[in-house]
């Protein structure tokens, strides 16, 4: 299978926090999907239209018509974190948005694919409260993946994509080392010749943390990223106020970039 068009839509796990690029942008996994693609290939045309912030229904409503115009052969999905974070979560209607968008990019002719997201709670132990909407959300996910023929990349079954150490310090984000994972992941579910199941494997046994370790952690994690989200919020303000998408159109794939 080869792809000569590769767009990307979704939130902030596409746009790929927290993978810095090294020149005040960032690069995540999309970009390493597209640069692998591109180096296998020799080509590649590349947009993403990803903004952080945004919920399912919103991805549906301003990235999906623009993508589709794009005449994509490949599109990565990603989307539901910020339907979770929301104070109401209603499964059903994320899964009609995420169906909805599936059978109109497959029907178009394009490679569909989207990942499960990783149970939080090894990374941040309040997320144990969103734990059953992360199920049920992923659930919801096999389940349209199944209807729709999406391609389903099921990282939610693989325990290492928790582990903390694939987490930036926002507890929200993948940092580079998850970001290369999640794209030998993708590269993996999609086929692409030289791809194995390394990205599945567990990292080495870390040390023993104390209790006053974790202490200190959960306090600076909450001052530095909890209580800035949460103020954030309350003003009705997304992190997504004012941020266009990094690659809006499709642009040559620079092997390296």
């Amino acid at each position: 299978m080869t792809f000569q068009r590769y767009v990307a839509i979704g939130d902030s796990t596409s746009e790929g926090l927290d993978d810095p690029d090294g020149k005040g942008g960032y690069r995540g996994w999309a970009n390493r999907l597209a640069e692998r693609i591109a180096a296998e290939q020799g080509s590649l045309l590349y947009a993403n239209l990803a903004v952080r912030g945004l919920t399912t229904r919103q991805i549906r409503e301003q990235q999906l018509a623009p993508a589709l115009a794009m005449k994509p052969d490949l599109v990565t999905v990603s989307g539901g974190t910020n339907d979770v974070l929301r104070r109401k979560f209603d499964v059903k209607a994320y899964g009609e948005d995420l169906y909805a968008m599936q059978r109109a990019l497959i029907d178009s002719g394009a490679t569909t694919i989207i990942f499960t997201l990783p149970d939080l709670a090894p990374v941040m132990p309040l997320a144990r409260m969103l734990s059953d909407r992360v199920a049920a959300l992923d659930d919801e996910i096999r389940a349209t993946c199944a209807r729709s023929g999406a391609i389903l990349c099921d990282l939610a079954s693989y325990p290492v994509a928790s582990d903390p150490r694939l987490w930036s310090d926002d507890r929200l984000h993948a940092n580079s080392a998850g970001h290369a994972r999640i794209a030998e992941a993708l590269a993996y579910f999609l086929g692409l010749p030289g791809t194995d199941r390394a990205w599945a494997e567990p990292l080495p046994d870390r040390p023993r943390t104390t209790a006053m370790d974790v202490v200190r952690a959960e306090v600076a994690w909450g001052r530095r990223h909890l209580l800035p989200w949460i103020w954030r919020h309350l003003q009705g303000r997304s992190s997504g106020d004012g941020v266009v998408a990094k690659r809006p159109v499709l642009m040559p794939v620079s092997i390296g970039e």
